[in-house]
């Protein structure tokens, strides 16, 4: 717990015995955070610090998903979130597979998953969790908490490191992105009223162009040990494609003529952030070799959306049909030219959104490293021929809650599976409530995969028990559901060490139905419980 923490002392913690952050001040973009989540440690910001200090020396439950702090958890919470945890350890075990496994469709094709990282530190623990490269290296960290910036020697060190643990594998360097919305004070930069169109990036580096040479130097004098590229930030004309090549020039220049070695051919990208881009990405192709699509800034500025200004967040919706239309767009008009893109902001680690992501033909998908081996599961599932037919579904639609209910029905394999899989028979469980066992059967539907949101399903079950209890009496239960949200309809079997409260009976042997509902009709679940006696029958819609 701290009032705020810098990255650098965030870095020097010891991540084996750190469970979690809490801090009073700071965003949930800070590059604490960031830094925080890449170490997959959960965090919660604007926490009253002062409020838990009677829980100090307390056990305390973090809640990253919900954004909760559970303070003197009882018995029935502590062994939900025991569950929870032994649910994630069993999930972590079963990607172990993809870690050093290339991602690719069950079809077949390519699409690299690379990580997002902050600093070198973090490149060992994202390459041990499966990335086959990094897509984004934010250096504007290696500029903040300090009072004087990096020099050349340092940043040098600092990209050396990352390639060490690269270990020949590719990483994109983005050139610092500060101002505006990350202030920097020993620039100077004046605050701005919205600083996410303001002065920053490539456009503060002609002032600053000692800075930017010296980060170009540093860059080209690393890539003679590995393989490193250049990215630019907040592109938005060719004036500023031609003024960096003409610095980056002067670079090359300056070290050949000290007899410093560096890659001759080191390639140099944009990010493509800004609309503009997309209408002179043939231009770009003759000056540049590779694009990455910045999801977070593209959306804001496509939607005309300060994330910040909660009146209008919610218009921020990257499943918004005109920004789906707009990412292929980018993508044909790219690969018609024949260079490479890839997407590096966070909505590349959104599983539901995959399947568009695959639609779209991107080079390569970039994101925070716990996320990547979940995200090579899921795409090995994927057939890039049905998620282009769902892709141009989805730019058909209207609205984004359109686009959200097509992803909902979308199942990850298009290869049925029997009703019955041993992964969802339980036997002798200690599920102490109906609570548990409903938490219990999903998470094995989420451990088969065959289920991908459990607590969504739950719910769904949850809402059938809220018209009548699905206790049939002589120990047995049945819940069921017809739900967008089980992937496979699957019958799960549970016969619990005793007896657990289900509505006014008692069950201890649970036969749950789970029919996906786009593919079930209405009758589906009278047919799986036809069998059941007259003087328990009763139509189940």
């Amino acid at each position: 717990m701290a009032d705020e923490l810098t990255p650098s002392q965030f870095l020097e913690l010891d991540k084996n015995h750190l469970k979690g952050l809490l801090l009073k001040s700071g965003g949930t973009t800070s590059h604490t955070v960031i830094l925080a989540r890449s170490f997959n440690i959960p965090t919660l910001v604007g926490v009253d610090i002062d409020a838990l200090t009677p829980w100090q020396h307390q056990t305390i439950y973090i809640d990253g998903n919900a954004g909760a702090i559970v303070v003197e958890p009882g018995e029935a919470v502590a062994r939900y979130y025991q569950q929870e945890a032994r649910v994630q350890d069993a999930l972590r075990e079963q990607q172990r597979v993809w870690l050093t496994q290339q991602a690719r469709t069950a079809d077949g094709i390519r699409i690299e998953i690379a990580a997002n990282i902050a600093h070198s530190v973090e490149a060992q623990a994202a390459f041990g969790n499966g990335a086959e490269g990094v897509g984004l290296f934010r250096t504007e960290m290696l500029y903040m908490d300090r009072t004087s910036a990096p020099g050349e020697s340092e940043l040098y060190n600092i990209f050396c490191q990352a390639l060490e643990s690269a270990n020949g594998r590719s990483i994109i360097v983005r050139t610092m992105d500060i101002g505006g919305d990350k202030p920097v004070d020993y620039l100077n930069i004046p605050a701005e009223a919205n600083p996410f169109l303001g002065y920053r990036a490539v456009r503060i580096y002609e002032e600053y162009a000692s800075l930017f040479t010296t980060q170009l130097r540093s860059i080209l004098r690393a890539s003679a040990h590995g393989s490193l590229k250049i990215m630019i930030p907040m592109i938005s004309s060719m004036e500023e494609i031609l003024w960096v090549k003409e610095k980056l020039a002067e670079a090359k220049q300056q070290l050949r003529n000290e007899h410093i070695p560096f890659d001759e051919k080191i390639q140099l990208g944009i990010m493509l952030e800004v609309p503009s881009v997309m209408f002179i990405i043939d231009q770009c192709c003759e000056e540049i070799d590779f694009f990455s699509i910045g999801s977070n800034d593209l959306t804001q500025y496509l939607l005309a959306v300060d994330r910040d200004n909660a009146k209008v967040t919610r218009h921020y919706n990257s499943l918004n049909p005109a920004f789906l239309r707009a990412l292929d767009y980018a993508v044909q008009a790219v690969h018609r030219q024949g260079k490479w893109i890839g997407l590096c902001g966070e909505l590349g680690a959104k599983g539901s959104v995959l399947p568009l992501l695959v639609g779209l033909g991107l080079d390569e998908l970039s994101m925070s490293a716990p996320s990547i081996p979940a995200a090579k599961a899921r795409m090995a599932q994927l057939d890039s021929r049905e998620c282009r037919k769902l892709l141009n579904q989805a730019m058909a639609c209207r609205t984004s809650l359109e686009v959200e209910h097509l992803l909902a029905q979308f199942r990850m394999t298009q290869q049925d599976a029997p009703l019955v899989t041993a992964e969802c028979i339980t036997l002798e469980s200690d599920w102490r409530s109906k609570e548990e066992v409903l938490k219990g059967m999903t998470d094995n539907l989420l451990l088969a995969g065959r289920c991908r949101y459990p607590r969504k399903l739950e719910a769904d079950l949850w809402a059938r028990e809220a018209v009548f209890s699905t206790g049939l009496g002589f120990s047995f239960a049945i819940p069921h559901s017809k739900s967008e949200h089980i992937e496979q309809s699957t019958i799960s079997v549970a016969r619990l060490q005793a007896p657990v409260r289900w509505g006014d009976d008692e069950a201890q042997f649970i036969i749950m139905l789970t029919l996906n509902k786009p593919r079930c009709g209405r009758s589906a679940h009278a047919h799986f419980l036809a069998p059941r006696s007259p003087h328990h029958a009763r139509r189940i819609p």
